[in-house]
């Protein structure tokens, strides 16, 4: 019975194709819709995630200051030494590297071309807590840090955009004009792309603290201290010792308030990546309102497929068809039509979410769950909605159906 019956909804939908995608369409939509926010929301939290990892892996990043952001309150705040670095290195357990930095934006000259980028004075450290890899060339010698030579490693953008057509390989040992003094390239880093920020991470040149601090800054401060952690480390305990530590070099009393931030990637990550989840719930909640509207759509579709179907139904009736055989050829078909529509929903959801992605230049995240869920919420719309009109196809009484014109 069950089979003749489904057959019986089949026949009934192709009979009526037009209607019947015109029903299924707000089904459509809502799948389609969920899907692809949630997908989509997915695809951004695993990109936040990346880019975030791209800055180090179990990184603490220390900044002069009272808080972070725009606006931050530095002024006045000290600025960091190389010897808090060596404090930290001897003082501090857990640290795997700890990589000073200071900062500056020039112009940059090489080959009659000129380009704006960041100088980053560090040392060799930088490249272990930031998980920079080189394409070619080596690091800094530990004479030339000591010396503050005229040395540089160079990002991606910059060799693209001052070099040209000439490989990795080919640059090493060009000059680089920065300022009034030229330095030697001696490395290229492998491109990392856009951060979560927006900034190019590749439109940089890396060069020994001291070269920084003597010819372009002319000052001997750090601005940010890189503490990368051990593996398995206990981060507030580090950040807790670190604290001390600091508050103690700075001379700050108990009543003081700390003149530096300290940051967790790793919390950071953490947090955008839960705000990223957040929109995406709210954004796919949204999208499921559709749901509930072509739910609807299919419930008047069926009161008027009931209405035209009156004497049909009061014929089967009167030669012996039961209630419930009646109420299930009619749940079937809106059950039928949800779940085609379901169907059709979850295949344009996965090619919308493809080409979005790769527009947006994310990943791709692929979520079984929120596809057999939609899948199956649309299915249970057409048996939530579906149920009233079958019900009430099942109770016409068979004379006044058949006198129905």
């Amino acid at each position: 019975m069950l089979l003749n019956t489904l057959l019986l909804a089949l026949r009934e939908i192709r009979r009526n194709l037009l209607r019947s995608f015109l029903t299924i369409l707000g089904i459509v939509i809502g799948v389609s819709a969920v899907i692809t926010m949630v997908t989509l929301g997915n695809g951004a939290t695993r990109a936040v995630q990346q880019q975030i990892a791209a800055l180090g892996t179990n990184l603490l990043m220390v900044m002069p200051g009272q808080r972070l952001g725009p606006g931050r309150s530095s002024a006045g705040a000290p600025t960091f030494k190389e010897a808090d670095v060596e404090a930290i290195r001897q003082q501090i357990g857990g640290v795997n590297v700890v990589a000073p930095q200071l900062m500056s934006s020039v112009t940059l000259v090489a080959n009659g071309r000129n380009w704006s980028s960041t100088i980053n004075g560090t040392s060799n450290e930088y490249f272990i807590s930031n998980n920079w890899t080189l394409v070619s060339g080596r690091q800094f010698e530990e004479a030339e840090e000591r010396a503050g030579s005229a040395v540089c490693v160079i990002g991606e953008t910059v060799r693209r955009e001052l070099y040209g057509s000439a490989s990795a390989t080919e640059v090493l040992g060009q000059p680089l004009r920065i300022k009034n003094f030229s330095c030697e390239i001696i490395g290229v880093l492998l491109s990392k792309g856009q951060s979560g920020m927006g900034s190019d991470q590749d439109n940089m040149v890396v060069m020994p603290l001291r070269t920084v601090q003597r010819r372009i800054s002319g000052s001997q401060r750090v601005d940010v201290l890189l503490v990368s952690l051990q593996e398995g480390s206990d981060s507030e305990r580090v950040k807790a010792s670190l604290t001390n530590l600091l508050r103690e070099r700075r001379n700050l009393s108990d009543t003081d308030e700390d003149n530096f931030n300290i940051l967790d990637t790793r919390q950071f990550a953490d947090a955008m990546a839960g705000t990223t989840q957040v929109m995406t719930m709210l954004l796919g909640a949204v999208a499921g309102v559709s749901l509930l509207v072509g739910g609807i759509g299919i419930m008047n579709i069926m009161l008027v497929s009931v209405t035209e179907r009156t004497r049909e139904i009061g014929i089967r009736l009167a030669i012996g068809a039961l209630e419930r055989e009646v109420l299930l050829q009619f749940l079937i078909e809106a059950v039928a039509l949800a779940a085609l529509g379901g169907l059709i929903g979850v295949v344009l959801a996965t090619l919308a979410s493809l080409a979005l992605s790769a527009i947006m230049q994310m990943p791709y995240v692929f979520d079984p769950g929120i596809n057999v869920l939609s899948f199956a919420f649309s299915a249970a719309i057409g048996v939530v909605f579906g149920y009233f009109p079958a019900r009430r196809a099942a109770r016409l009484d068979p004379i006044e159906a058949l006198r129905h014109e």
